[in-house]
């Protein structure tokens, strides 16, 4: 199983943004969400808490290198750094993977994963992704109409090329992850202009010495996402099928709040993962996976939780995803997360279970 590579997926928000400090509030960082979270109902484990209270800031570079030894320390395979381009004009979040580029002695495997969405209000009409709806409500801003923080746009092929050449010095970094001297490239949101812009790009990297580039869409079967372009799967709390009926109960239901947290079997929820996983033929597939789930710390009464989960369990439920990916010839599993704090998974250790999970994600690779 040590060909099978468990990329943890890396939030990094964790520093003061000219963004953030518009949006929410001076010095607002998603640390401000994990301080306030309170618990919302029996043996709901929240807030969630660093171990030693390391709150750390990710505009600097003490504290990045921490975190890469941290994960070479415990072999995870490398980061998979959320990426937010917006536009040629217009991105977000970028300092630091500036700063892994600018040095070149923090020892860690890294590719980016595009979240190609515009950020929205809570209330907003408009397709994209919130930040933090609880910090909406106490800005108490007029909840109305479809209010865009930061929109995406899709561009044309001068702004793909803006952005290739903005990638160009990470994909050249020998640290920057490669499959078959191809960058690996992940895109959340898959769209015609999309796959447009990744042929284009496949162009552009040959020309620049690559064989090209692997491009690898987040699954959604609502996408209409052709079955010769590679995804990857990560369903951590319902199916498509499941989350499509979802959203056509709320239609029919606006009148109604939801006022309870929605709660999930972690037992459950892995089965299903490793169900999937087993069953799927789909060469082009590769798997997601996660180490636990609770968002209230962002969404409140609105969020979801997955409960139960251990980390004795941890490692069996990715020791088993590991060794059906290792059969069937699939090297990449990508992990939520590496420091999803709002979201509760991360692998760091916190003030619960220590160490107990980065020793788990060692443990599963045995």
């Amino acid at each position: 199983m040590d060909k099978v590579k468990v990329f943890a997926m890396y939030l990094p928000q964790y520093h003061e943004t000219e963004e953030n400090n518009r949006f929410w509030g001076k010095g607002f960082s998603d640390w401000v969400s994990v301080k306030k979270a309170v618990p919302l109902f029996d043996g709901h484990d929240q807030p969630k808490k660093p171990l030693d209270s390391y709150y750390y800031d990710l505009s600097k570079k003490a504290d990045i290198v921490r975190q890469a030894e941290l994960a070479k320390k415990y072999g995870v395979s490398g980061f998979g750094i959320y990426h937010y381009w917006f536009s040629s004009e217009k991105q977000a979040l970028t300092r630091p993977a500036e700063i892994i580029l600018e040095n070149k002695d923090i020892d860690v495997p890294f590719f980016f994963a595009w979240d190609n969405a515009s950020w929205k209000r809570t209330w907003s009409s408009v397709k994209g992704n919130d930040w933090s709806p609880l910090m909406d409500e106490k800005k108490g801003a007029a909840k109305s109409g479809p209010e865009i923080l930061i929109e995406y746009k899709a561009g044309t092929e001068k702004d793909w090329k803006k952005h290739f050449d903005f990638l160009l010095p990470y994909f050249r970094d020998e640290r920057y992850v490669k499959d078959g001297r191809k960058p690996l490239f992940l895109i959340y949101n898959y769209s015609p202009d999309t796959e447009k812009m990744a042929a284009y790009w496949n162009k552009l990297a040959v020309s620049e010495g690559f064989a090209g580039i692997e491009v690898v869409y987040s699954y959604n079967p609502f996408h209409g996402i052709p079955s010769s372009v590679k995804k990857f799967r990560y369903e951590p709390l319902y199916s498509g099928w499941g989350r499509f009926i979802d959203r056509l109960g709320r239609l029919f239901r606006r009148h109604k709040v939801q006022t309870e947290v929605k709660t999930y079997s972690y037992d459950d929820v892995w089965e299903r993962i490793i169900a999937n996983a087993r069953r799927c033929r789909d060469k082009n597939t590769y798997y997601g996976a996660f180490v636990c789930y609770d968002d209230t710390p962002r969404r409140g009464s609105k969020g979801k939780a997955v409960l139960g989960a251990t980390p004795e369990k941890f490692c069996g439920y990715l020791r088993r995803l590991r060794e059906i990916c290792s059969r069937q010839g699939k090297n990449y599993i990508f992990l939520t997360a590496w420091n999803e704090w709002g979201e509760g998974a991360y692998l760091e250790p916190d003030s619960v279970s220590a160490y107990a999970y980065l020793e788990a994600y060692q443990k599963s690779a045995e």
